[in-house]
């Protein structure tokens, strides 16, 4: 059965021309005017991707949307090449990809194509979201996967790195051979070194019989070394020669053993910060750090929040047998806005018991356990100045919603402030850094050249401008982070190319 694309008719001149090349390519099309009935159309033709010719918020645009974000349909949308800023326009839309005009009719098709083979790919994997950070690491995984080389995956905790790790093995030529997970950070130094290397008979006390190591066990497939970030400095030498020479010796073992492991490694802390920090040896890193996916935390793709509840719910009622009479409009929206520290596992675990204790109606904000109802954003009553009155009322929505999200991302900033001294202490230890003075919002460097900042706090003011807002905070993260990007992109809840987005735009050194 041929894959459905739905084309909008809002551009005629992209529309007709692309459903012809669509057709060719072996699709069956269908074309869809603003007059006609999304709804109605939606269920007499099930489409597999949705082209919208006019990416805009017009209302049939928006309705169209929302019935393909219930539907798990994606969607392409082709965006004027006069749009300011089309990533910031596609996350408003929660387009699955985009083109800017003027596209190709056959770029079109190849387009759709590559978002229908992604689709697959995460019904392969059980990697769900149609955000465009997501989509990024599935792109990295198909890249990834023919080839033998090593990868580090960073993240946050919960975010999934043993599933993307998997991901890339399933596609992998060696997805016939084992894939063995060993998690670092869980497992004493001594021990660890016996779960990797295995041991002979009698080579310290307890050891009865000689034991095959993981390296051994996983040869011809893939070892996914969890949190090594945490790996004492002796296991790193060893670890760093199995990666050179591809052979290791067992504990208390004096035969070589050759083996063949691709090794994909995974840290929920930068581990070029630990390099240093000292506490990674940063030939290992460069060793480790040969192909790289960044995994970003929830709230950076809260357009995603959504769809991972919807498999949530269908997965554990299943699993537990039980009815789910859904959530109102007001909870789920809670959920979506909810801070999420522990990311996408906390939210499994926040679904499952929701579904497990339901009541007999849907679920309402009340019923959401508090931890996660203070995490929700709310907006104070402030005077709104004069020339406010006269901006349109989506507009004045997006306004209103993007001073909530940098509210969360100016919270968490204050939460991660906590962190700041331990990593200081490790940095002090450097001979070229030395600070005189830490304390939460102050820092003072002396041989890398910055200056001291008197305190400062991010507030909003009335008359003042988001993009005053935004820059303020986006100043502060980088002070607060002596220039590191990644850390202030991290702290502001952004990914790292928004950050520098950003800092392009607002000229900030």
């Amino acid at each position: 059965m041929a894959d459905r694309v739905l084309i909008t008719m809002d551009d005629l001149e992209n529309a007709v021309p692309s459903n012809a090349a669509l057709e060719k390519a072996g699709f069956d099309t269908r074309m869809l005017s603003s007059g006609d009935d999304s709804r109605a159309v939606l269920r007499g033709f099930e489409p597999d991707v949705i082209v919208l010719t006019e990416a805009t918020l017009d209302p049939h645009v928006k309705s169209l949307l929302t019935l393909a974000r219930d539907r798990r349909i994606s969607t392409l949308g082709l965006l004027e090449s006069t749009t300011p800023d089309p990533h910031e326009t596609v996350h408003r839309l929660g387009l699955t990809g985009w083109m800017s005009k003027p596209v190709a009719p056959r770029d079109v098709a190849a387009a759709v194509t590559r978002i229908i083979s992604r689709r697959r790919l995460q019904e392969r994997t059980k990697i769900v979201g149609e955000s465009p950070a997501l989509q990024e690491v599935l792109v990295k995984i198909e890249q990834f996967a023919p080839v033998n080389s090593t990868v580090l995956i960073e993240g946050e905790s919960g975010t999934g790195k043993e599933l993307v790790a998997q991901a890339i093995h399933m596609l992998s030529p060696r997805r016939e051979r084992p894939f063995l997970p060993v998690n670092c950070g869980a497992i004493t130094e001594s021990l660890l070194e016996s779960e990797l290397f295995g041991h002979e008979k009698g080579a310290f006390t307890g050891a009865a019989e000689r034991r095959l190591g993981r390296f051994e066990l996983a040869n011809g497939g893939t070892l996914f070394l969890d949190e090594v970030g945490e790996m004492q400095p002796a296991t790193q030498v060893k670890l760093l020669r199995v990666l050179e020479t591809r052979s290791f010796l067992r504990v208390g073992g004096e035969q070589s053993i050759n083996v063949d492991v691709r090794v994909i490694a995974a840290s929920n802390k930068s581990l070029r910060e630990l390099v240093l920090a000292g506490r990674f040896r940063e030939d290992l890193y460069y060793r480790l750090n040969v192909l790289y996916i960044y995994l970003p935390p929830l709230r950076e793709r809260r357009s995603d929040i959504a769809l991972l509840i919807r498999q949530f719910v269908n997965e554990l009622t299943a699993e537990h047998g039980r009815k789910f009479p859904g959530f109102t409009d007001d909870a789920l929206e809670m959920l979506v806005n909810a801070h999420w520290p522990g990311n996408v596992r906390q939210l499994r675990n926040l679904i499952e018991s929701v579904v497990v204790l339901a009541p007999d109606r849907q679920v309402r904000p009340s019923d959401i356990p508090p931890e996660i109802q203070e995490q929700g954003t709310r907006l104070l009553p402030v005077p709104v100045p004069g020339r406010m009155r006269d901006i349109p009322d989506r507009e004045l929505e997006f306004i209103l919603r993007s001073l909530v999200d940098l509210k969360v991302q100016i919270m968490d900033l204050k939460r991660r402030l906590d962190d700041v001294p331990q990593r200081v202490e490790a940095i002090e230890a450097r001979p070229s850094v030395e600070y005189e003075d830490i304390t939460p919002g102050r820092q003072q460097f002396a041989s890398v050249g910055f200056e001291e900042e008197p305190d400062q706090e991010v507030v909003y003011r009335p008359g003042m401008k988001m993009a005053d807002v935004e820059r303020a905070a986006i100043e502060a993260a980088l002070k607060e982070t002596g220039g590191n990007r990644r850390r202030a992109a991290e702290e502001l809840g952004i990914g790292e190319r928004t950050l520098y987005r950003k800092i392009k735009e607002y000229n900030l050194s």
